[in-house]
């Protein structure tokens, strides 16, 4: 399907794009998938080209670039010519602009520059044990001790957690507020700021996630982003661009897998004819590519929304839903049709599947996912329902 949503610059930065990571990060995917962390060369090789924190303003090193429509495109490339695990996005799009937006002049002085370059790696810290997507259930904490603050507790399933060199941990700052936390930058090499394993994972074999744990550490009150009791607020300020995000990177694999299986039913045969001879094959390859069109053409509608300053909760949670669920259903479908060679790792569309379970995950799960879109469409329990209208029956 044609897309008018770019011009000839972005079409332009594409090929640059394209030929970053076809020649710095496509070869280095099954070693990097075998250690099970990116080298930390690829984020200064990112940096060196001026793909990271691209909306950061010149001062400090960025391109000071605001149409999303870049960061599309580069999530794109990496999806088709990257790999997954390399979580350029999450440090540039998602953990920097806390930095960019609640630091003050003097934070982003000292920290955007190297992150920009690639030199400092970022993470965020939410999960904990036995705190998801319930706030609530946090336990984390942190204690003003006057011009300083003391950090205690630990995180878990932390993405780049093994690389990052900034850790944005969030903890709870007010003990009977369930909204009350705080943002905390962590350093690599305070006292008390541990690591623990590299997790192993279904998916994403190439991605650092990390156990983290924080034992008295000693928080410097320049390290504290914007109000320390406001931290909730400013979590759910950056959901729907974290939620836009994900949804990019669901589409643009979902579109590597149908071409792929395209390649490969055309090629491989059975019974005398091509695979892509079969009406079955035929019949879901023609549901995929109207299923995908028709996600990407919202998608880029959530785009074009995101750069006026519009995309709502709602319209993100939507988007973030249907290209997890539909990413899901096409690699599902796209191993099947691969047959047994689907089953083995040395094809793509094996690691592809196994990548993709987590995308109905993180980020907000699906079921919060239709809690979020079920409540803005007037079904909130929260609310005093009207009663149902009587049968006739029941009204004689």
């Amino acid at each position: 399907m044609e897309r008018n949503c770019f011009t000839e610059d972005h079409e332009m930065f594409r090929d640059a794009v394209r030929q970053f990571m076809i020649n710095e990060i496509e070869p280095h995917g099954e070693r990097w998938r075998e250690q099970g962390i990116v080298d930390r060369e690829a984020f200064e090789k990112a940096g060196e080209q001026g793909l990271l924190l691209m909306w950061a303003d010149q001062k400090y090193g960025g391109a000071g670039v605001e149409d999303f429509r870049y960061e599309q495109i580069l999530i794109e490339e990496l999806a088709k010519h990257g790999d997954p695990g390399f979580f350029m996005t999450l440090h540039s799009r998602l953990v920097a602009p806390y930095l960019g937006a609640l630091g003050t002049e003097e934070q982003k002085a000292r920290w955007l520059p190297k992150c920009i370059s690639g030199e400092s790696i970022l993470a965020i810290a939410m999960t904990e044990p036995g705190a998801g997507s319930d706030v609530a259930g946090m336990k984390t904490r942190a204690v003003d001790k006057g011009d300083h603050w003391v950090l205690n507790g630990s995180k878990t399933y932390i993405s780049n957690g093994i690389n990052a060199d900034l850790v944005l941990v969030a903890a709870r700052t007010v003990p009977e507020s369930t909204h009350g936390l705080g943002l905390f930058v962590v350093e690599r090499g305070m006292e008390g700021f541990e690591r623990g394993r590299n997790l192993k994972k279904m998916g994403l074999a190439a991605q650092d996630t990390a156990e983290l744990f924080f034992n008295d550490v000693k928080i410097p009150k320049e390290n504290v982003l914007g109000d320390a009791t406001r931290g909730f607020y400013y979590l759910m300020q950056f959901l729907a661009e974290e939620r836009l995000l994900g949804a990019v990177g669901y589409v643009a694999a979902c579109q590597v897998a149908f071409d792929l299986t395209m390649e490969f039913i055309t090629d491989r045969k059975a019974f005398g004819q091509t695979i892509a001879d079969f009406q079955n094959t035929r019949f879901k390859m023609a549901d995929m590519r109207t299923e995908i069109d028709l996600a990407q053409v919202y998608l880029d509608r959530c785009v074009e929304e995101h750069n006026k300053g519009k995309l709502s909760a709602e319209m993100a949670a939507r988007i973030k839903l249907y290209g997890s669920e539909l990413e899901g259903r096409v690699m599902d479908t796209c191993v099947q049709l691969h047959g047994g060679a689907g089953y083995m790792d040395e094809y793509r569309i094996s690691r592809m599947y196994t990548d993709a379970r987590v995308s109905r995950i993180y980020a907000g799960s699906s079921e919060i996912m239709r809690e979020i879109i079920a409540r803005s469409i007037g079904l909130d329990p929260r609310k005093k329902q009207p009663k149902a209208v009587k049968s006739q029956d029941e009204a004689a």
